[in-house]
Order: C-alpha cells, then sequence, then structure tokens
C-alpha cells in the first residue's frame, strides 16, 4: 500500500517539484497552495503525512495548520519547511506537534530519510496505541470471569482502588489469577499508560534480585560490565508488581522496605540516590501474618504492603463460576487452534463443578487446552475426563478424609434420632483436629488444607474452645 502525502506549500511552482520527487520515491502525493485548502482535505481524507511550508503571507500559516490538526484530533505526521531565518518559528512548530522540520534549500535525500522515519514512528504510535487499547479491554472488569457473590464483591473493591495509588496486597492460592487482577488494577489506574513491570521474587535467587530489582552499576560485581537499571527504574510513573513477595529473602527485605516508603534507593555498588514514582502491588499465596510471627518477614514491611488486601477465592469456593470459566476458555482455544469448540456433557460438567480444584483456574484453563487437543468430537463426556476429576470428595484431597471415615463413628451407631446440629459441630472439630495433627500445629498449613482462611481457623478453635493445650492433648 502506497503512503498518501499531503503537500501544503503556497508557491506552485515549489509544490509541484516536491510533489515529482516524492512520486519518483514511491509514495501517492497530493498538493495543496494553501492551508484552507489543506485543512479541507485532511477533514475529507485520510493521509499517512502533511509537508506544510510554515511561512505562508496568504491567508492560514503552517502554525495555523497543526493548532488545527491539532484540536481537531486529526492523527497524521507533520513535518514543516521552513528557511533558515525562522528557525526559531519552526522550533515553536515543533512544540505545537510537528514531528520534524527541513530547512529550505532541503537535501533530498534527507528529506526522503526524515519522511520515513515520521511515517514509521506514526505506525508504531498506532500499534502501540491499539495494543494498549487491547490490554484495557482484556484487563478491564468485563475480563474478569464470575458472577458469584464473592467475585461481585472483588469487582467493587477494584473499582474502589483503581484510581487510588495506594498500595495492594493480593493474597490467594496458586493458579487462582493474583496477575491477572494486579494487572486489571493497573490498566484501569491513572498510570494505565505507563508501565506494567512484573517480578517474580521466588523465581530469582537472592543473590541476582537485588540487581534485578534496583539495577547495579559497572564494576558492581564479577560480570558486571555495564550499568543496569532494575526494575524498580523500568517501572517508573508505572506499577511495579512484586509476585510471590512472601518468598523475598529477609536480606533484602528493608532495602525494599525503604523504596516503597521513601520511593529511592541506590543501585547494587552505586552511591547515587535515585528517586521514582512507582506504585506497589505485591501478591503472595503464603500467609505473611504467619511469617511475621516466626520472624521471617518484617512486620514493618508487611504493615506498609498491606493497606489495601484483597482475597482471591479459590475456585471450590466459588462453583457456580465453573460454568462460565470453562466456556470463556473453549471460545479462547477454539479460536487459538481453529476449531470447533465443544461443550460437556451433563454428567462431565457435574463432575467438574463437584471437582475441588487444587490448581484453580489456572488448572482449569489447562484442561480446556487439553480437552482441545485430545477430543475430537464437539461433546465432552465423562470418559473424556482424566482419572481425578471422577473420584468426589467434600473437602480438599489435601486431607484425604472421605465420608465415610467420619461418618461412620456419628451416625452409623444405632440411634433412632441424629442432632444434625451437634453432629455437624462433631465433625468439623474432627476435621480441624485432624488438619492441624497433619500440619504439626501450624494454623497457616492447617488451614490451607481446610480451604479456609488462617482467621476464620482461628475463630472456629476460639469458638470451640480449642486453645494450643488443648489441641495438644485431643
Amino acid at each position: 500500500m502506497q503512503q498518501r502525502i499531503l503537500i501544503i506549500e503556497d508557491d506552485q511552482t515549489l509544490a509541484d517539484y516536491i510533489s515529482l520527487i516524492l512520486k519518483e520515491h514511491g509514495f501517492e502525493v497530493t498538493a495543496t497552495y494553501s492551508g484552507a485548502q489543506g485543512l479541507e482535505l485532511l477533514r475529507k481524507e485520510k493521509f499517512h503525512l502533511v509537508l506544510t511550508d510554515l511561512v505562508m503571507p496568504c491567508g492560514i500559516s503552517g502554525l495555523d495548520v497543526l493548532k488545527e490538526i491539532s484540536a481537531s484530533k486529526i492523527d497524521v505526521p507533520v513535518i514543516v519547511v521552513t528557511a533558515f531565518a525562522s528557525v526559531d518559528t519552526a522550533v515553536e512548530a515543533m512544540k505545537l506537534g510537528a514531528f520534524d522540520y527541513v530547512t529550505k534549500p532541503f537535501n533530498v535525500d534527507e528529506l526522503i530519510i526524515t519522511i520515513n522515519r515520521a511515517i514509521e514512528v506514526s505506525k508504531l504510535k498506532r500499534e502501540n496505541a491499539k495494543l494498549r487499547e487491547e490490554l484495557r479491554k482484556k484487563y478491564s472488569f468485563k475480563g474478569l470471569i464470575g458472577i458469584s457473590p464473592k467475585m461481585l464483591k472483588l469487582y467493587e473493591l477494584i473499582e474502589k482502588i483503581s484510581d487510588t495509588d495506594c498500595t495492594v496486597l493480593i493474597t490467594g492460592e496458586s493458579g487462582t489469577g493474583k496477575e491477572l487482577i494486579a494487572r486489571t488494577i493497573h490498566f484501569n489506574s491513572p498510570r494505565a499508560q505507563k508501565p506494567f513491570i512484573p517480578v517474580n521474587c521466588a523465581a530469582i535467587p537472592a543473590s541476582l534480585l537485588e540487581s534485578e530489582l534496583f539495577g547495579h552499576e559497572k564494576g558492581a560485581f564479577t560480570g558486571a560490565f555495564s550499568t543496569r537499571i532494575g526494575r524498580f527504574e523500568l517501572a517508573n510513573h508505572g506499577t511495579l508488581f512484586l509476585d510471590e513477595i512472601g518468598d523475598l529473602d529477609p536480606s533484602l527485605q528493608a532495602k525494599l522496605l525503604r523504596a516503597i516508603q521513601e520511593k529511592e534507593f541506590e543501585r547494587v555498588g552505586g552511591v547515587k540516590t535515585i528517586k521514582v514514582d512507582v506504585r506497589i502491588i505485591a501478591a503472595t499465596n503464603r500467609d505473611l501474618e504467619e511469617l511475621t510471627r516466626i520472624g521471617k518477614f518484617r512486620d514493618d514491611l508487611f504493615y506498609r504492603l498491606n493497606v489495601v488486601q484483597i482475597h482471591i477465592p479459590p475456585l471450590r469456593e466459588r462453583r457456580e463460576d465453573i460454568p462460565l470459566l470453562l466456556d470463556y476458555y473453549i471460545n479462547e482455544f477454539s479460536k487459538k487452534m481453529k476449531r470447533n469448540p465443544f461443550e460437556f456433557t451433563a454428567e462431565a460438567m457435574e463432575h467438574l463443578i463437584n471437582y475441588n480444584w487444587p490448581g484453580n483456574v489456572r488448572e482449569l484453563r489447562n484442561l480446556v487446552e487439553s480437552l482441545m487437543i485430545l477430543v475430537r468430537g464437539n461433546r465432552v463426556n465423562v470418559s473424556d475426563l482424566p482419572e481425578r476429576f471422577l473420584t468426589r470428595s467434600q473437602y480438599p484431597e489435601s486431607i484425604k478424609i472421605t465420608e465415610r471415615e467420619e461418618l461412620e463413628h456419628y451416625l452409623l451407631q444405632g440411634k433412632d434420632e441424629i442432632n444434625l446440629e451437634k453432629t455437624l459441630y462433631r465433625i468439623e472439630k474432627a476435621l480441624i483436629l485432624r488438619a492441624l495433627k497433619k500440619a504439626k500445629g501450624t494454623k497457616s498449613k492447617a488451614a490451607k488444607l481446610l480451604g479456609i482462611k488462617r482467621t476464620t481457623l482461628i475463630e472456629k478453635l476460639k469458638r470451640m474452645g480449642l486453645d494450643q493445650e488443648n489441641i495438644e492433648n485431643e
């Protein structure tokens, strides 16, 4: 496709000369001889570049053309042509949005280079804007899947905090979509046009993570052959997402605290203090309160991160969202793999809804991808599901408790009447004690086994009158 260029030049001879040169270089050219004519054409037709004289004594000047293009929000790069004597005016034109200027008499090769560069930069800007819009749509609230009460409450909280600059701590099991939530917050915030920089604190060794976060100076350590900026600087004016923050080495926690609190730090091996404007969103699947209690995580860093906490519920706590998520990923993979979407039989769907999903949404997504590859028909039957989906359990698989184990003792004792409330209480108590025993008394681990929050477990223990001594004697 030929690139279309509009020339606005009141000197008809010069306009025709430039037009001839540009056509010889493969451009489609339209020449006009006044600013008014040029603006009229710009409002009607699409051009890839405008080349306008800066000084046109009669009528609208090049500066006026620029102002009108800006006011009308016409998306086109502008190069101004000026005499040596009016370079200052050309600089003013660039402040108004001109891409560049060329001086008369101009070098043809330099003119062509400048035009090609302007068109390429404009193309990249449009592609970048398109990508950002796609990201904005992807990470809008519509991009989050779920109609369960817990998810609706989550959307409400995200909406409240997106417009602010507050630090956010996202908690939830592995696979629940913590980074998706972080990106959603960023792309719905005033920082949406700035960088979103993720860093996984668990995936990078402590010896390298300091340099990764804060950068390093040349010669700071063996192999530091050049200065390198870190993630904090890359995220300047944007958002830094600290994933798996609970795995951050204690040796780095003080420096991170200062960077978050004071918005400044020094690169590794450097003495110059670097100031940044960064919003922090952190995420973890670990119990930071418990880590703080046992001294593995600084309490001051925890409080600094925990300004607003968002907890993402595991999939087993929002089973009504499972069909929606399945449908979403079926459509995604059918488009990606260029095949017709399939549907689940009622029996297969029942198994999926009753499954505990220890891997959460990530596991569900992987299941759909696998079925999209392996199942050839347009229906997925129970026999098509992996073995793990065929055994139901009322409780998370990690506890390995069947209904028979607990119910035989309480229900099958030959009694004619059963007190439902007391029986459920005894079963719940037995499950909690078993989880605590398996977790060797660690409440955070026991809560994870039970699929509840640590604070919920503590409340239940208090309500049951189970202090630490009683637990150990049970």
